[in-house]
């Protein structure tokens, strides 16, 4: 089992450090080679995603990555970015269905944002599709405005597109997966003012039939930011586009207390996958020891889950995870009174020492 380890920027050294510290105990026969990736391969090789890395990536069974991204890189263009890397990987390897679990652990629904009783227990699943949507749409770029009251003047224009495969494949992930949790989905759209979301519906609505035995529920993106905060145990699956999923998982994050508590998964359709934490590279904090290494680390878990067909070693790190924190252990994103504040290594530490 092959995995390729880019940790990329920022604190993603210091973050992917712990989870393969943490692979390590497993004992466990995984190769794992490391490469460069966003700023750091653009300061090695030029560029953010170098032809070697990609190549590594190709191979690997797996990929555990950090995270990219700095404001010392925001003056480049845009082609040379750090974050241009994990959109080309993205591409590149067709990992179009990001599974973000949010999950509120019993030890932390009071470092969640809304009360303890809206969050206790919370499980929601939402299922980002990946590689579409106006991240991706052609044409895009910059000129002279053709009409409108300003035509002439200087304007930006980005294109959302989905073709009809492009939506049934991510609405069937999505409808397979509830059949393993409630039999419930929330199809999230903006129906009602893009023709590209009210095309969305339509998908779906046209893939439910096939899976009679899970309810749908259609719901506007606005409406469900809303639910999220008001009543987010209203909801078990959720599918959405790349760019309503990117802000509606980041919002899900706080309802578990940190977004340094989330995993993600990125799967193409062989099984191969792309593991990370939700949260980006925190330049600020970066080599200060004091980011959250639990995303990540459970983003291992779920890798060995996914990719790996090692469901009893994904159970005993996520078991770890929760003894750490019944144990009081706590980095100083979701630190209250009366816990234990604790480093990055340690906490990594504190997850092998669980294991054995």
């Amino acid at each position: 089992m092959k995995i390729a380890i880019l940790p990329g920027d920022g604190i993603g050294p210091e973050i992917v450090a712990e989870a393969v510290k943490v692979l390590r105990a497993l004992d466990l026969a995984l190769e794992m080679e490391t490469a460069p990736v966003g700023g750091a391969a653009y300061e090695a090789a030029g560029h953010p995603l170098p032809e070697s890395t990609l190549k590594l990536a190709r191979e690997a069974d797996a990929i555990l990555f950090g995270a990219v991204g700095d404001w010392k890189y925001d003056t480049l263009d845009r082609p040379l970015r750090p974050e241009q890397a994990i959109l080309g990987l993205r591409k590149a390897l067709g990992l179009f269905a990001n599974f973000r679990p949010a999950i509120c652990y019993e030890q932390l629904t009071h470092a969640s944002s809304l009360k303890p009783e809206l969050v206790a227990g919370l499980d929601i699943l939402i299922i980002r599709e990946l590689t579409g949507d106006i991240y991706f749409g052609q044409p895009r770029g910059r000129r002279a405005a053709p009409d409108g009251p300003f035509a002439g003047a200087q304007e930006a224009f980005d294109t959302m597109r989905y073709t009809r495969p492009e939506i049934e494949r991510i609405a069937r992930v999505a409808f397979d997966a509830a059949r393993q949790r409630s039999n419930r989905v929330t199809s999230v759209d903006k129906a009602n003012v893009l023709e590209t979301f009210q095309f969305w519906k339509d998908v779906v609505t046209e893939v439910h039939k096939d899976y009679p035995d899970v309810e749908l529920q259609h719901m506007y993106v606005d409406n469900a930011a809303m639910q999220l905060v008001k009543a987010p145990k209203a909801f078990d699956v959720i599918v959405t586009g790349n760019m309503f999923g990117d802000i509606l998982s980041d919002e899900a994050s706080m309802l578990t207390g940190s977004i340094g508590m989330l995993p993600s998964a990125s799967l193409n359709d062989r099984e191969q996958g792309l593991y990370e934490p939700s949260h980006g590279s925190a330049p600020d904090i970066a080599g200060k020891g004091v980011a959250n290494p639990l995303a990540t680390i459970l983003s291992a878990a779920m890798m060995l889950r996914f990719s790996l067909n090692q469901p009893e070693a994904a159970d005993r790190i996520e078991a770890a995870v929760r003894k750490v924190l019944a144990q009081g252990l706590r980095t100083p994103d979701i630190h209250s009174e009366g816990t234990a504040r604790v480093g990055t290594a340690q906490m990594g530490d504190a997850v092998v020492n669980a294991l054995r």
